[in-house]
């Protein structure tokens, strides 16, 4: 076995034991939002319907669509297809740009509205909805960070792999890209259903 395979392993083990720390912290989200759902079900329901579903759709349909173009460009950079690879990537990050500047505009017309924690009109809505939308927000805004990393983090990716970093022999850095932008997927598929479609 040689020095760049060990070297390469380590950094696959090291990804999918910060992915793990990953999935603990929203899973602690998850319980947490049980536990709140489970005191304020009607509350929560309110809450819902008052979330743009047709953005939040919009949104699911994006970030889908880009796991399909990242683990296209990990099977492009095997195939030492690089320019097929960069154009995945660069689609990658536009699609996360698309889903950013959605919630932008989502999050704005529900600010305008005074939804937000904290507001005098949030707090007349009582506490169950209060505890929907400072859950919403939270984990809205922790997942929006965790794409914002992520499109960055492709971004610079497609660089290396644009100055010959990357290639067919040598491509750790971009498949554990590819991992964290699954894992951002994967969170945004359990958040759509439980904030957006609560009946």
């Amino acid at each position: 076995m040689s020095i760049e395979h060990r070297d390469d392993t380590g950094d696959r083990f090291g990804m999918w034991l910060f992915l793990y720390t990953e999935v603990i912290l929203f899973s602690g989200l998850f319980i947490l939002y049980a536990v709140s759902l489970s005191r304020f079900p009607g509350d929560f329901a309110q809450g819902s319907h008052q979330l743009n579903i047709y953005l939040g759709s919009i949104n699911t349909i994006v970030l889908l669509t880009s796991s399909l173009t990242i683990a296209l460009a990990v099977s492009a950079i095997q195939m030492n297809r690089i320019r097929q690879c960069l154009t995945l990537c660069g689609v990658t990050v536009v699609l996360a740009l698309v889903f950013l500047v959605n919630k932008y505009f989502e999050w704005s017309a529900e600010i305008s509205h005074g939804i937000y924690p904290g507001s005098q009109h949030l707090a007349e809505m009582g506490a169950g909805v209060s505890a929907f939308f400072n859950l919403y927000y939270f984990t809205a805004g922790l997942h929006g960070l965790h794409v914002l990393i992520g499109g960055s983090l492709i971004g610079v990716v497609a660089v290396l792999t644009a100055r010959g970093k990357i290639t067919s022999e040598r491509y750790t850095l971009l498949e554990n890209s590819a991992l964290f932008w699954h894992l951002v997927d994967l969170v945004w598929i359990f958040l759509f259903p439980l904030y957006y479609l609560i009946l």
